[in-house]
């Protein structure tokens, strides 16, 4: 905008120092023509006045006066009136203005049937011809500057509407830009904030995996170790059981026991059978605690039992009710978790179909602009054609004018001429009358009018009637041309101002779209990384769950049946110990009765 600012401001500078300048120029050329044409007049007159021998003395003074102007305006333009004349004719000219008088006392000294018979110009005529040479000149020169400064003009006009057209798209650029910069740095400062945000979140669950995989990688070798330890545990406590169950063993506990342990002999068979009966139990559910359980059967009190088959019940209802809860909660999880992946997968598609869309509004924008540039470019071209086809018409127009001008000028001379001639003629006749006296002597016929001189003046007053109706039918023409032209001129740079306008509309709604996209693209990329996460949740939930809901009625009623044969052993062992509190011994004949 400065740099345009700045160029009109020059531009107009410039056109105003030529504007000067020409008008310096044109009123210098019409006071050199009017003293011209002054001089030209009194020269006519005083050639004529050789016929008349009249002259008074205020045409005297008003001749001193032109001949003063005429000195000032041929000193002032002497290059001009060096390209106009020869040296000769500059000399003449010099002559003349120095000294008038002699140029017509010489004119009027020669008469004019002297100047027939011996061939010879009278002074005054050849600085009438002189004078009307410059005058003509002048006159040129002054039509070729005004056609110019026409053209000068023009050119000034077109250059400022152009720079005032670039200057106001400069403006709507800078309040279209601005706004961007604005929502720019917003953005700018928003995605800085999250940026921060992010990366904290990241530190801090990069920080909580790390220390999640050091501790899996601790409970793991700690599992091992247990389960390993668990293993050999029960290995051991199998086989002291099974030592223990031997007859050997039983006989050796039975002669070392004393009576009362001898008469619950009873109770350790129900033990015995509970033992057992665990043992089955464990064997079918695959369950270690349940062989723990029969070992303890075999060699703890029942209360002791009892308390582990009852913990062992409870724990089994435990995990029957915490199977069932995570089963609610895969189930819960499963279907969350497909039902976000549906909808994210709806946005998903929802956010391609507004990319496809905003890029296909992208590429006809793009089209349309390219559209306007040809249209502007094409404009600009039938602009410039115009201007030049007017320019040529006008140098036309104005050759034409000058030829009609300079034709009128050339037969109103001759006109006038011939009317001044046959006018004198006719006065002097008029004027001659019969002196007193004897009559003089026959002389010469009456001069007489020709005959075809009427017809003459007339035909060249038609030509000349004919000329100005020319160069009016000229001037209308031009005149209608120009009108045609400048309303051309600002119809298309409508056009193109309307064009541009659209191309800058297009180019910011371009950008707008290729934002929107943008944001888009990064909202589907932002929905893709969630439903790879999904993805991943949902691999996460089938590796932990599908097991358990494939096998969870099974699970269930193995558990089931495992919980009602512990109750089964509990009860046998609840009636083995209330039969050991009803138990009674009796001694009779050295017998025991149980």
């Amino acid at each position: 905008m400065a740099a345009n600012t700045d160029a009109l401001e020059k531009a107009t500078a410039v056109r105003g120092k030529e504007l000067a300048e020409f008008n310096a120029e044109e009123k210098s050329s019409l006071s050199t023509i009017a003293s011209l044409k002054g001089a030209i007049g009194k020269l006519a007159k005083h050639h004529d006045a050789a016929f008349l021998q009249s002259e008074t003395t205020a045409d005297e003074l008003e001749m001193i006066t032109l001949m003063s102007d005429l000195k000032h305006n041929v000193h002032k333009n002497q290059d001009l009136v060096k390209s106009i004349l020869t040296p000769r004719q500059r000399k003449a000219v010099a002559a003349f203005v120095q000294n008038p008088e002699s140029f017509i006392d010489g004119g009027l000294q020669m008469s004019h049937q002297t100047s027939l018979l011996q061939g010879a110009a009278a002074p005054s005529a050849e600085i009438f011809g002189t004078l009307k040479q410059m005058k003509e000149g002048f006159e040129t020169n002054l039509a070729a500057s005004q056609k110019e400064e026409m053209m000068a003009q023009g050119e000034y006009e077109g250059v400022k509407k152009g720079k005032k057209a670039e200057i106001a798209a400069g403006e709507a650029q800078i309040s279209t830009k601005t706004d961007e910069l604005a929502d720019s740095d917003e953005k700018n400062a928003m995605s800085k904030k999250m940026l921060g945000e992010t990366e904290a979140t990241l530190a801090a669950d990069t920080t909580f995996l790390a220390s999640l995989k050091e501790q899996c990688v601790i409970f793991n070798e700690q599992y091992e170790e247990r389960t390993k330890t668990r293993q050999l545990e029960i290995e051991a406590v199998s086989k002291a059981a099974a030592f223990l169950s031997s007859d050997e063993a039983q006989d050796l506990v039975s002669k070392t026991f004393s009576f009362v342990q001898v008469s619950n002999k009873f109770a350790s068979k129900r033990r015995n059978g509970v033992a057992v009966a665990l043992a089955k139990i464990a064997q079918t559910s695959k369950d270690p605690r349940i062989s723990a359980l029969a070992i303890h059967a075999r060699l703890d009190a029942f209360t002791k039992v009892k308390k582990s088959i009852s913990d062992m019940i409870a724990t089994l209802a435990k995990e029957q009710e915490d199977e069932v809860q995570h089963k609610d909660f895969c189930v819960d999880e499963i279907n969350t978790n497909e039902k976000e992946t549906q909808i994210k997968e709806q946005e998903k598609g929802t956010l391609e179909a507004t990319i496809t869309n905003l890029g296909e509004q992208i590429d006809k924008l793009k089209s349309t602009i390219v559209e306007l540039k040809a249209t502007i470019a094409d404009l600009e071209i039938q602009l410039k054609r115009a201007g030049e086809d007017r320019e040529k018409a006008n140098a036309e127009f104005q050759v034409t004018v000058a030829d009609q001008r300079a034709t009128q000028k050339l037969l109103a001379g001759a006109l006038n001429i011939l009317k001044g001639f046959y006018d004198k003629a006719a006065l002097i006749q008029i004027k001659t009358h019969q002196p007193a006296g004897p009559p003089p002597p026959p002389g010469f016929k009456t001069y007489a009018k020709s005959s075809q001189s009427g017809g003459v003046m007339a035909m060249i007053e038609q030509i000349i009637a004919d000329a100005e109706a020319m160069e009016k039918d000229a001037l209308k023409a031009e005149e209608e041309e120009q009108v045609a032209y400048e309303t051309f001129v600002t119809e298309t740079n409508a056009s193109i101002d309307a064009a541009t306008k659209e191309s800058i509309t297009c180019a910011e709604t371009q950008a707008k779209k290729e934002s929107e996209k943008t944001e888009t693209e990064m909202s589907r990329d932002g929905v893709m990384s969630e439903l790879e996460a999904l993805a991943g949740e949902n691999a996460d939930l089938h590796k932990s769950c599908d097991y358990t809901l494939k096998n969870f009625d099974l699970r269930q009623a193995a558990r089931t049946s495992e919980m009602e044969a512990l109750k089964q052993a509990l009860s046998i062992l609840s009636g083995a110990v209330m039969g050991g509190f009803l138990q009674t011994v009796k001694v009779s004949n050295g017998k025991v009765f149980q």
